[in-house]
């Protein structure tokens, strides 16, 4: 079976009804993987349409060739990192976007791809680089970085608790050789954390395998300035619409929408705003969406999926306070 066929997008439902997809519209797929949102954003344009699909995974642009073959609407395919999106468009003649799609997960492909290093199930070399291209890894990480590095890591972007028992564990762990593979730093994590807690619901090693790859891929780096740039490039009745996976990045996502949604910055208790703030986006999901109970059952990797959604409004006025 191809690979690409393994791959079920969450919530590709209620992202294109959030999306409210016009068949003349303009959509960016910024984190476009194996098309799965990609297929069902593409069916409902026209021959007006423009769909831009992003990513820096090259196998994933590979195989967009053939999903994305014989579509009615213009398509454009660019291997880039989303966070470069007013740079890309520059060289597209697209000067503004009616819906705008980030699916922060990695994909079922990559994860279940032993070899691309994400999976602590699986053996496979320690890499976790979404662009291939990349000399960077989760191998220099874990061979190269000092203790209280790895630990800061695991802590900042991984909520682990028992990051400096962790870390200090692989760092007794080099003194026999280098770490090299996936299952063998799961080893380490497992035996790392107290015993009472080893075997208690999810995998000992999930937060440090999703830290490793967060601190490789930069994935939080400077996503609240990139959510905000690309909010300005939507059109009037344009939305911006985020799946994240875990609290950090939601986190981020949340508070940024929020800022934007609410841009006064006079004192609450200001009868008036004074600040001149104007209004120009308003929340479409004051509490995120979340999967189905049967998606959830279907597709145990949508359980900490949570979607947002950001409209800019058709014409501005200013602040007022209620």
């Amino acid at each position: 079976m191809d690979r690409q066929n393994l791959h079920i997008p969450v919530m590709k439902a209620e992202t294109t009804d959030l999306l409210n997809i016009r068949p003349d519209g303009v959509y960016g797929d910024l984190t476009m993987g194996y098309g799965g949102h990609g297929r069902a954003i593409l069916e409902k344009l026209g021959q007006r349409g423009k769909y831009l699909g992003i990513d820096k995974d090259g196998y994933a642009i590979e195989k967009s060739k053939e999903w994305t073959k014989g579509q009615k609407a213009t398509v454009f395919i660019v291997q880039d990192d989303y966070k470069n999106l007013p740079d890309i468009v520059r060289t597209l003649n697209i000067e503004a976007f009616d819906g705008l799609l980030i699916d922060m997960g990695v994909s079922s492909i990559q994860l279940d791809q032993a070899e691309r290093g994400f999976s602590y199930h699986r053996e496979g070399m320690l890499d976790m680089r979404m662009n291939q291209e990349e000399d960077f890894s989760a191998y220099d990480i874990v061979n190269k970085y000092g203790e209280e590095e790895i630990a800061e890591i695991l802590f900042s972007y991984g909520e682990e608790r028992h990051a400096k028992l962790i870390a200090r564990q692989i760092l007794k762990k080099r003194q026999e050789g280098l770490i090299q593979s996936t299952l063998e730093l799961a080893e380490i994590v497992k035996k790392a954390y107290p015993p009472r807690e080893r075997f208690q619901g999810k995998h000992p090693a999930r937060k440090t395998f999703q830290a490793l790859r967060i601190a490789v891929n930069k994935e939080l780096d400077g996503l609240e300035e990139a959510l905000k740039a690309m909010a300005q490039m939507l059109n009037k009745d344009g939305i911006l619409a985020v799946i994240t996976f875990h609290s950090l990045e939601d986190r981020i996502v949340k508070e940024t929408f929020w800022q934007l949604a609410n841009p006064c910055t006079c004192p609450p208790d200001f009868p008036v705003c004074t600040c001149g703030a104007k209004e120009e986006f308003r929340l479409l999901t004051k509490k995120p969406i979340l999967p189905s109970k049967k998606e959830m059952e279907i597709n145990h990797r949508s359980r900490s999926a949570k979607l947002r959604g950001l409209l800019r409004i058709s014409s501005t006025k200013e602040k007022t306070h209620a």
